[in-house]
């Protein structure tokens, strides 16, 4: 039976920091920001806001859109790292909210749970209903999948320059009209790290940038490799002599801790794929100096990061063969429309990759391009750390779908943060009450209790 995304839609706080602002308050040069990360803004989150009602917003927007009843929906998964309770799961306080319109226990039959793998676990969760439709169990209803995130760092630390907030939402079923997933090719690589991680009671994670930037390209590889044998296994593609599985992949998401990680990680692959390519001879000579090699070459990646010779020439190699005009070419027809709203927006840890999935598409619409009949390519990565690479078919529907995409207009109005504002809102220094925008037409947060009896416990109310 077919699987895949029938509809998209997303939810982003109307509130964010612009990075000129954030460079000239951290003495930082705008230019790193804007050009070397691919930062120009970054949603934060309002007082009255956490991860349960940005994904609350999303699902209403996909359902009243969409006009779904909650009849039709048989599962709601919510994937999120901003976790806020141990054991209760945020789906539950989504289907809370949901219920306030659709009726007190509207939800009450759809199954689902809150999953957890860093920034990965939307995708094992969109894999995991995916099957579910696949094996008949679903009996012709659809599922809800939300990636729902705050990404926020210590104040003065290297991450907070990436910060951002907003939820995804995809509605899978079993006649999708934008994305057919392929069967049995999606592939996984995991492994026990310590890149990024948030222990029990800290609200911020702790970060090893360069050692999680390269983990994250290792692992998406080596899930590429075995999603390559998947691939020849099936006989979905057939890749002949001199090609690689990338050229049989007309677009490419990955994961976006910050826009230009996307081309980054684009680099690494294509270096990875092409260098045993007969093309890599002429690339070579345009790049003009050798593919350099560590000193410990199966080392590990503490000693190769630790090699600095290495480290320096790599970065060199790397910008000038993402200037050829090889690499270009892959860059901009199958990854560039991807980075547009991360720009915009900012990390949304799980929502990150299929945000990107979302730009792309409106992007590559706006262009003129039939879309129909191409294969996507999404490179997931989480921490701690697995990477899961799949792809999909876009439908002859499709649209239906995204003719309708205007990002500016589904974000809304926003609003510029002071310095001072947003300082405040980092420290956690306002109530629910003393938000800086009056919600409208969308489910807002409205007590967190404190007494011993009921600590925790949330809130939410739809503002009318």
């Amino acid at each position: 039976m077919v699987a895949g995304i029938d509809d998209i839609a997303i939810y982003i706080p109307r509130l964010y920091l612009d990075a000129s602002d954030f460079a000239e308050a951290r003495g930082l040069d705008p230019v790193k920001l804007q050009k070397g990360l691919g930062i120009s803004q970054m949603s934060i989150v309002d007082s009255n806001q956490d991860p349960a009602c940005l994904a609350a917003n999303a699902c209403l927007k996909i359902m009243q859109k969409n006009k779904l009843s909650p009849e039709e929906i048989g599962r709601l998964y919510v994937s999120t790292e901003s976790a806020f309770d141990e054991s209760k799961a945020m789906n539950s306080y989504v289907i809370g909210m949901l219920e306030q319109v659709y009726g007190q226990g509207a939800f009450e039959h759809c199954g689902g749970v809150e999953t957890k793998f860093a920034c990965v676990s939307g995708s094992y969760a969109l894999y995991d209903n995916a099957n579910w439709i696949r094996a008949g169990e679903s009996d012709g209803k659809a599922a809800l999948v939300v990636v729902s995130d705050i990404a926020k760092y210590d104040m003065g630390s290297s991450g907070e320059m990436t910060q951002g907030a907003g939820a995804v939402v995809m509605l899978l079923n079993d006649s999708p009209r934008l994305l057919r997933f392929d069967p049995k090719v999606t592939s996984t690589s995991i492994k026990d790290e310590y890149d990024f991680y948030r222990p029990f009671g800290k609200e911020t994670p702790i970060v090893h940038g360069q050692y999680s930037n390269l983990l994250y390209m290792i692992q998406v590889r080596k899930a590429l490799e075995m999603y390559k044998k998947n691939v020849i296994k099936t006989k979905l593609i057939e890749i002949e002599p001199g090609e690689t599985i990338l050229d049989h992949m007309d677009y490419i998401n990955m994961h976006l801790p910050y826009s230009n990680m996307g081309k980054k990680a684009l680099a690494y692959l294509v270096r990875h794929e092409w260098r045993q390519l007969p093309r890599w001879k002429k690339i070579m000579q345009e790049v003009g100096m050798e593919e350099p090699v560590p000193k410990d070459p199966r080392g590990t990646i503490e000693s190769v990061l630790g090699d600095e010779e290495f480290m320096a020439k790599d970065h060199e190699f790397t910008k000038i063969f993402s200037k050829t005009p090889e690499f270009q070419e892959v860059y901009e027809s199958k990854l560039s429309s991807s980075l547009v709203a991360s720009t915009m927006i900012g990390n949304l840890y799980t929502a990150s990759l299929y945000l990107g999935f979302r730009s792309s598409l409106e992007f590559e619409f706006q262009k003129g391009i039939e879309l129909s009949g191409k294969r996507v390519g999404f490179g997931s990565y989480g921490s701690g750390s697995s990477a899961m690479v799949f792809s999909g078919v876009i439908q002859p529907e499709y649209k239906q779908v995204v003719q309708d995409m205007n990002l500016e207009s589904e974000m809304g109005k926003r609003r510029k943060l002071t310095w001072d504002e947003y300082e405040k809102l980092h420290e956690n220094e306002l109530t629910p009450e003393q938000s800086m925008v009056h919600a409208r037409k969308e489910f807002i947060l409205v007590d967190v209790k404190t007494d011993i009896e009921t600590k925790g416990e949330r809130r939410y109310v739809y503002n009318e």
